[in-house]
Protein backbone atom coordinates (compact mmCIF):
# COMPACT_ATOMS: atom_id res chain seq x y z
CA UNK A 1 0.00 0.00 0.00
CA UNK A 2 1.61 3.03 -1.15
CA UNK A 3 2.54 5.37 2.46
CA UNK A 4 0.78 8.47 0.38
CA UNK A 5 -2.49 6.41 0.17
CA UNK A 6 -2.29 5.80 4.09
CA UNK A 7 -1.52 9.07 5.08
CA UNK A 8 -4.68 10.32 2.87
CA UNK A 9 -6.66 7.31 3.90
CA UNK A 10 -5.66 8.51 7.45
CA UNK A 11 -6.55 11.96 7.15
CA UNK A 12 -10.28 11.82 5.19
CA UNK A 13 -11.10 8.99 8.28
CA UNK A 14 -10.06 11.74 10.79
CA UNK A 15 -7.89 9.04 12.28
CA UNK A 16 -10.92 7.16 13.80
CA UNK A 17 -12.70 3.92 12.75
CA UNK A 18 -15.17 4.29 10.01
CA UNK A 19 -17.55 1.29 11.06
CA UNK A 20 -21.10 2.75 11.69
CA UNK A 21 -21.72 3.99 15.13
CA UNK A 22 -17.88 2.95 16.59
CA UNK A 23 -16.02 5.88 15.90
CA UNK A 24 -13.18 5.25 17.89
CA UNK A 25 -9.41 6.68 18.27
CA UNK A 26 -7.03 4.62 16.67
CA UNK A 27 -4.34 6.61 17.44
CA UNK A 28 -4.25 6.25 21.47
CA UNK A 29 -5.62 3.49 24.04
CA UNK A 30 -9.10 4.84 25.39
CA UNK A 31 -8.26 2.55 28.70
CA UNK A 32 -4.81 3.34 29.26
CA UNK A 33 -4.29 6.72 27.30
CA UNK A 34 -1.51 5.54 25.65
CA UNK A 35 -0.53 6.63 22.11
CA UNK A 36 -0.31 3.54 19.61
CA UNK A 37 -1.37 2.94 15.74
CA UNK A 38 -4.65 0.39 16.00
CA UNK A 39 -5.43 0.94 12.93
CA UNK A 40 -6.51 -2.09 10.13
CA UNK A 41 -6.53 -1.01 6.06
CA UNK A 42 -9.50 -3.01 4.69
CA UNK A 43 -11.31 -3.02 1.16
CA UNK A 44 -14.63 -2.71 0.38
CA UNK A 45 -14.10 -4.62 -3.21
CA UNK A 46 -12.31 -7.72 -1.08
CA UNK A 47 -8.74 -8.53 -2.38
CA UNK A 48 -9.07 -11.62 -1.27
CA UNK A 49 -10.61 -14.73 -3.81
CA UNK A 50 -12.35 -16.45 -0.87
CA UNK A 51 -14.94 -13.16 0.37
CA UNK A 52 -18.07 -12.66 -1.26
CA UNK A 53 -16.92 -9.13 -2.01
CA UNK A 54 -14.22 -10.16 -4.53
CA UNK A 55 -14.24 -9.26 -7.99
CA UNK A 56 -11.73 -10.81 -10.61
CA UNK A 57 -12.01 -7.48 -12.70
CA UNK A 58 -12.94 -4.75 -10.04
CA UNK A 59 -10.37 -6.23 -7.42
CA UNK A 60 -7.46 -5.89 -8.47
CA UNK A 61 -7.91 -2.72 -10.20
CA UNK A 62 -9.04 -0.92 -6.67
CA UNK A 63 -6.52 -2.60 -4.39
CA UNK A 64 -5.16 0.78 -3.74
CA UNK A 65 -7.81 2.86 -4.51
CA UNK A 66 -8.80 5.18 -1.72
CA UNK A 67 -12.11 4.93 -2.69
CA UNK A 68 -12.07 1.71 -1.64
CA UNK A 69 -10.30 1.62 1.67
CA UNK A 70 -11.75 1.72 4.92
CA UNK A 71 -9.73 2.77 8.18
CA UNK A 72 -11.17 0.37 11.12
CA UNK A 73 -10.33 -0.85 14.15
CA UNK A 74 -9.16 -4.48 15.42
CA UNK A 75 -12.65 -5.57 16.72
CA UNK A 76 -14.35 -4.20 12.96
CA UNK A 77 -11.47 -5.50 10.69
CA UNK A 78 -12.17 -8.86 11.84
CA UNK A 79 -16.03 -8.81 12.00
CA UNK A 80 -16.28 -7.25 8.42
CA UNK A 81 -13.77 -9.72 6.89
CA UNK A 82 -14.20 -13.08 9.28
CA UNK A 83 -16.68 -13.39 11.67
CA UNK A 84 -19.83 -12.13 9.39
CA UNK A 85 -18.09 -11.26 5.99
CA UNK A 86 -21.18 -11.86 4.28
CA UNK A 87 -23.49 -9.55 6.18
CA UNK A 88 -21.09 -6.69 5.24
CA UNK A 89 -21.73 -6.56 1.00
CA UNK A 90 -19.61 -3.61 -0.81
CA UNK A 91 -23.18 -1.30 -0.86
CA UNK A 92 -23.60 -1.35 3.06
CA UNK A 93 -19.52 -0.69 3.00
CA UNK A 94 -19.73 2.27 0.90
CA UNK A 95 -22.01 3.56 2.59
CA UNK A 96 -20.49 3.89 6.15
CA UNK A 97 -17.15 5.37 4.28
CA UNK A 98 -19.37 7.75 2.83
CA UNK A 99 -20.92 8.89 5.56
CA UNK A 100 -18.40 8.72 8.07
CA UNK A 101 -16.21 10.80 5.70
CA UNK A 102 -18.76 13.54 5.45
CA UNK A 103 -19.14 13.99 8.75
CA UNK A 104 -15.18 14.45 9.16
CA UNK A 105 -15.35 17.36 6.19
CA UNK A 106 -18.55 18.94 8.27
CA UNK A 107 -16.49 18.66 11.48
CA UNK A 108 -13.09 20.03 10.56
CA UNK A 109 -14.62 22.62 7.99
CA UNK A 110 -16.51 24.52 10.87
CA UNK A 111 -15.37 27.76 11.69
CA UNK A 112 -13.78 29.44 15.20
CA UNK A 113 -17.35 31.40 16.32
CA UNK A 114 -19.68 28.17 15.94
CA UNK A 115 -17.96 27.17 19.47
CA UNK A 116 -19.95 26.76 22.11
CA UNK A 117 -19.44 25.01 25.71
CA UNK A 118 -22.20 22.63 26.65
CA UNK A 119 -24.19 22.89 29.90
CA UNK A 120 -25.47 20.15 31.77
CA UNK A 121 -28.05 20.12 34.61
CA UNK A 122 -30.01 17.75 36.17
CA UNK A 123 -29.80 14.10 37.33
CA UNK A 124 -27.84 11.22 36.01
CA UNK A 125 -25.79 13.31 34.31
CA UNK A 126 -23.41 11.54 32.05
CA UNK A 127 -24.18 7.61 31.95
CA UNK A 128 -23.68 6.09 29.00
CA UNK A 129 -27.95 5.68 28.40
CA UNK A 130 -28.53 8.82 30.18
CA UNK A 131 -30.60 12.00 28.42
CA UNK A 132 -28.24 14.21 29.68
CA UNK A 133 -24.32 13.47 28.28
CA UNK A 134 -21.92 15.61 26.36
CA UNK A 135 -22.15 13.10 23.73
CA UNK A 136 -25.72 13.30 23.00
CA UNK A 137 -25.81 17.09 23.12
CA UNK A 138 -22.83 17.43 20.80
CA UNK A 139 -24.58 15.21 18.24
CA UNK A 140 -27.69 17.40 18.56
CA UNK A 141 -25.78 20.64 18.17
CA UNK A 142 -23.96 19.79 14.92
CA UNK A 143 -23.59 21.52 12.40
CA UNK A 144 -25.28 24.75 13.87
CA UNK A 145 -22.69 24.46 16.64
CA UNK A 146 -19.77 21.96 17.50
CA UNK A 147 -18.43 21.33 21.33
CA UNK A 148 -15.64 23.80 22.44
CA UNK A 149 -14.28 21.45 25.01
CA UNK A 150 -14.45 17.34 25.26
CA UNK A 151 -16.57 17.58 28.30
CA UNK A 152 -19.32 19.23 29.41
CA UNK A 153 -19.78 22.16 32.44
CA UNK A 154 -21.92 19.93 34.40
CA UNK A 155 -24.57 21.40 37.29
CA UNK A 156 -26.33 17.90 39.17
CA UNK A 157 -29.56 18.10 41.24
CA UNK A 158 -27.85 17.74 44.66
CA UNK A 159 -27.96 14.00 45.67
CA UNK A 160 -30.08 15.10 49.11
CA UNK A 161 -32.48 13.01 50.79
CA UNK A 162 -35.00 15.50 50.65
CA UNK A 163 -37.51 15.23 47.90
CA UNK A 164 -40.00 17.61 46.13
CA UNK A 165 -42.86 16.88 48.88
CA UNK A 166 -40.46 18.30 51.73
CA UNK A 167 -41.07 21.67 53.07
CA UNK A 168 -37.11 22.36 52.11
CA UNK A 169 -36.78 20.78 48.93
CA UNK A 170 -36.74 24.06 46.74
CA UNK A 171 -34.97 26.37 48.95
CA UNK A 172 -32.17 23.66 49.36
CA UNK A 173 -31.94 23.27 45.21
CA UNK A 174 -32.42 26.69 44.10
CA UNK A 175 -29.37 27.46 46.54
CA UNK A 176 -27.42 24.14 44.94
CA UNK A 177 -28.17 25.26 41.72
CA UNK A 178 -26.82 29.21 42.13
CA UNK A 179 -23.84 27.77 43.79
CA UNK A 180 -22.71 25.52 41.15
CA UNK A 181 -23.50 27.88 38.70
CA UNK A 182 -21.44 30.58 40.59
CA UNK A 183 -18.64 28.09 41.07
CA UNK A 184 -18.27 26.60 37.63
CA UNK A 185 -20.01 28.90 35.36
CA UNK A 186 -19.88 32.38 36.56
CA UNK A 187 -15.70 32.77 36.30
CA UNK A 188 -15.27 31.04 32.67
CA UNK A 189 -17.96 33.47 31.90
CA UNK A 190 -16.11 36.80 33.68
CA UNK A 191 -12.98 35.69 32.10
CA UNK A 192 -14.33 35.69 28.34
CA UNK A 193 -13.41 31.91 27.96
CA UNK A 194 -17.32 30.61 27.59
CA UNK A 195 -18.57 33.13 24.82
CA UNK A 196 -21.42 31.03 23.78
CA UNK A 197 -23.57 28.04 25.37
CA UNK A 198 -25.41 25.17 24.46
CA UNK A 199 -27.95 24.25 27.36
CA UNK A 200 -29.44 20.53 28.05
CA UNK A 201 -31.44 20.36 31.25
CA UNK A 202 -33.81 17.89 32.77
CA UNK A 203 -35.07 18.67 35.95
CA UNK A 204 -38.61 19.86 37.83
CA UNK A 205 -40.01 23.00 36.40
CA UNK A 206 -39.64 25.43 38.63
CA UNK A 207 -35.98 24.34 38.68
CA UNK A 208 -35.73 24.98 35.29
CA UNK A 209 -37.43 28.51 35.36
CA UNK A 210 -35.15 29.34 38.22
CA UNK A 211 -31.78 27.74 36.02
CA UNK A 212 -33.29 30.41 33.34
CA UNK A 213 -33.30 33.44 35.45
CA UNK A 214 -29.71 33.13 36.62
CA UNK A 215 -28.72 32.87 33.07
CA UNK A 216 -30.94 36.03 31.40
CA UNK A 217 -27.82 38.12 31.45
CA UNK A 218 -26.16 35.71 28.86
CA UNK A 219 -28.06 36.84 25.12
CA UNK A 220 -25.67 34.02 23.51
CA UNK A 221 -26.94 30.70 24.50
CA UNK A 222 -29.45 27.99 22.78
CA UNK A 223 -31.79 25.94 24.54
CA UNK A 224 -32.15 22.26 23.70
CA UNK A 225 -35.32 20.18 23.51
CA UNK A 226 -35.76 16.57 24.29
CA UNK A 227 -37.93 14.49 22.02
CA UNK A 228 -39.64 11.59 22.66
CA UNK A 229 -39.70 10.26 19.33
CA UNK A 230 -37.18 9.99 18.09
CA UNK A 231 -35.55 10.26 21.85
CA UNK A 232 -32.69 12.82 20.70
CA UNK A 233 -32.08 16.57 21.69
CA UNK A 234 -31.68 17.17 17.66
CA UNK A 235 -33.75 19.81 16.69
CA UNK A 236 -36.55 18.80 13.56
CA UNK A 237 -38.34 20.92 11.17
CA UNK A 238 -41.29 23.18 12.28
CA UNK A 239 -45.12 22.21 11.40
CA UNK A 240 -46.86 24.15 9.21
CA UNK A 241 -49.37 26.99 10.70
CA UNK A 242 -48.19 26.29 14.54
CA UNK A 243 -49.29 29.05 16.63
CA UNK A 244 -49.83 29.36 20.38
CA UNK A 245 -53.08 30.84 21.65
CA UNK A 246 -53.28 33.33 24.76
CA UNK A 247 -57.16 33.61 26.29
CA UNK A 248 -57.53 36.90 28.89
CA UNK A 249 -59.38 37.09 31.97
CA UNK A 250 -62.96 38.50 31.42
CA UNK A 251 -62.12 40.98 34.73
CA UNK A 252 -59.45 42.48 35.99
CA UNK A 253 -58.64 41.66 39.94
CA UNK A 254 -55.56 41.99 42.11
CA UNK A 255 -54.90 38.17 42.22
CA UNK A 256 -53.35 37.28 39.02
CA UNK A 257 -52.60 33.88 37.99
CA UNK A 258 -50.78 32.58 34.29
CA UNK A 259 -52.02 29.27 33.33
CA UNK A 260 -49.40 27.40 30.91
CA UNK A 261 -51.38 24.29 29.60
CA UNK A 262 -48.69 23.47 26.45
CA UNK A 263 -47.55 20.05 27.96
CA UNK A 264 -50.76 19.10 28.89
CA UNK A 265 -54.45 20.96 30.00
CA UNK A 266 -54.96 22.20 33.30
CA UNK A 267 -57.93 23.09 34.49
CA UNK A 268 -58.35 26.36 36.07
CA UNK A 269 -60.16 24.59 38.99
CA UNK A 270 -56.84 23.06 40.06
CA UNK A 271 -55.82 27.34 40.18
CA UNK A 272 -58.95 28.21 42.09
CA UNK A 273 -58.13 25.62 44.50
CA UNK A 274 -55.41 27.48 45.77
CA UNK A 275 -56.14 30.68 45.11
CA UNK A 276 -59.11 33.35 45.97
CA UNK A 277 -61.80 32.77 43.28
CA UNK A 278 -63.92 35.97 43.81
CA UNK A 279 -60.58 37.69 43.48
CA UNK A 280 -58.51 36.14 41.05
CA UNK A 281 -57.81 37.03 37.18
CA UNK A 282 -56.57 33.83 35.05
CA UNK A 283 -54.59 34.31 31.99
CA UNK A 284 -53.81 31.66 29.95
CA UNK A 285 -51.22 30.62 27.43
CA UNK A 286 -51.56 26.92 24.88
CA UNK A 287 -51.99 25.26 21.71
CA UNK A 288 -54.76 23.69 19.91
CA UNK A 289 -54.22 20.19 21.31
CA UNK A 290 -51.68 20.21 24.51
CA UNK A 291 -49.32 17.62 24.88
CA UNK A 292 -45.71 16.97 25.80
CA UNK A 293 -44.11 16.35 22.55
CA UNK A 294 -45.57 19.33 20.07
CA UNK A 295 -42.02 21.23 20.39
CA UNK A 296 -40.31 19.75 17.47
CA UNK A 297 -37.93 22.54 16.12
CA UNK A 298 -36.04 26.16 17.12
CA UNK A 299 -38.78 28.27 15.31
CA UNK A 300 -41.29 27.18 18.06
CA UNK A 301 -39.05 27.82 20.50
CA UNK A 302 -37.95 31.07 19.38
CA UNK A 303 -42.21 32.03 18.64
CA UNK A 304 -42.78 31.06 22.17
CA UNK A 305 -40.02 34.00 23.40
CA UNK A 306 -41.40 36.44 21.38
CA UNK A 307 -45.09 35.65 22.55
CA UNK A 308 -44.12 35.41 26.59
CA UNK A 309 -42.57 38.92 26.30
CA UNK A 310 -45.72 40.35 24.90
CA UNK A 311 -47.35 38.80 27.64
CA UNK A 312 -45.65 39.80 30.50
CA UNK A 313 -46.29 43.13 28.95
CA UNK A 314 -49.81 42.74 28.76
CA UNK A 315 -50.57 41.60 32.08
CA UNK A 316 -48.41 44.03 33.84
CA UNK A 317 -50.34 46.44 31.84
CA UNK A 318 -53.77 45.52 32.66
CA UNK A 319 -52.98 44.63 36.59
CA UNK A 320 -50.19 46.95 37.34
CA UNK A 321 -47.09 46.95 38.38
CA UNK A 322 -47.68 45.98 42.18
CA UNK A 323 -49.27 42.78 41.46
CA UNK A 324 -47.49 39.48 42.38
CA UNK A 325 -48.20 36.40 38.98
CA UNK A 326 -48.73 33.19 39.97
CA UNK A 327 -47.57 30.73 37.69
CA UNK A 328 -48.56 26.94 36.56
CA UNK A 329 -46.64 25.36 34.14
CA UNK A 330 -47.23 21.96 32.33
CA UNK A 331 -44.54 23.25 29.68
CA UNK A 332 -41.47 21.01 27.84
CA UNK A 333 -38.20 21.76 29.65
CA UNK A 334 -36.78 23.94 26.75
CA UNK A 335 -39.77 26.31 27.71
CA UNK A 336 -39.33 26.53 30.84
CA UNK A 337 -35.99 27.15 30.94
CA UNK A 338 -36.69 30.29 28.54
CA UNK A 339 -39.85 31.60 30.53
CA UNK A 340 -36.43 32.38 32.99
CA UNK A 341 -34.69 33.89 30.43
CA UNK A 342 -37.44 36.03 28.91
CA UNK A 343 -38.66 37.09 32.62
CA UNK A 344 -36.43 40.84 33.56
CA UNK A 345 -36.08 41.50 36.74
CA UNK A 346 -36.59 45.16 36.62
CA UNK A 347 -39.39 45.14 34.18
CA UNK A 348 -41.47 42.12 34.88
CA UNK A 349 -43.92 41.19 38.13
CA UNK A 350 -42.59 39.08 40.82
CA UNK A 351 -43.22 35.30 39.51
CA UNK A 352 -44.91 32.69 42.47
CA UNK A 353 -44.15 29.12 40.68
CA UNK A 354 -45.83 26.32 41.19
CA UNK A 355 -45.11 22.72 40.84
CA UNK A 356 -47.66 19.55 40.41
CA UNK A 357 -46.83 17.25 43.26
CA UNK A 358 -49.19 13.78 43.36
CA UNK A 359 -48.03 13.05 46.63
CA UNK A 360 -49.12 16.52 47.65
CA UNK A 361 -52.41 16.11 45.69
CA UNK A 362 -52.06 19.20 43.11
CA UNK A 363 -50.17 22.10 42.49
CA UNK A 364 -47.98 23.45 45.42
CA UNK A 365 -46.33 26.63 45.95
CA UNK A 366 -42.01 26.02 44.81
CA UNK A 367 -40.24 29.45 44.17
CA UNK A 368 -40.83 33.16 44.43
CA UNK A 369 -38.35 35.42 42.62
CA UNK A 370 -36.93 37.70 43.23
CA UNK A 371 -37.53 37.21 46.89
CA UNK A 372 -36.00 39.38 49.57
CA UNK A 373 -33.53 36.97 51.17
CA UNK A 374 -31.94 36.07 47.36
CA UNK A 375 -28.83 37.12 45.90
CA UNK A 376 -29.32 39.35 42.35
CA UNK A 377 -26.75 38.89 40.09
Amino acid sequence: MPEKTRTRLWVVAGGRCQYEGCNEPLWRDDLTMSEMNGAYIAHIRDVNPKTHRYDPELSPELATDINNLMLLCDKHHRLIDHEEEKKHPVERLRRMKQQHEARIELLTSLQEDKKSHILLYGANIGGQNAPLSWKRAAQAMIPNRYPAEPRAIEISLSNSTYEDHTDDYWTIERKNLQSNLDKFLRPRLISGEVEHLSIFALAPQPLLIYLGRLLSDIPAAEVYQLHREPPDWKWQESPDDFEFRIEEPAETHTTVALNLSLSATIDNSRITALLPQENLSIWRMTIPIPNNDFLRSRDQLRLFRQQFRLLMDRIKARHGQDALLHVFPAVPVSVAVEIGRVWMPKADLPFCIYDQNRKLGGFMKALVFPEKNNRED
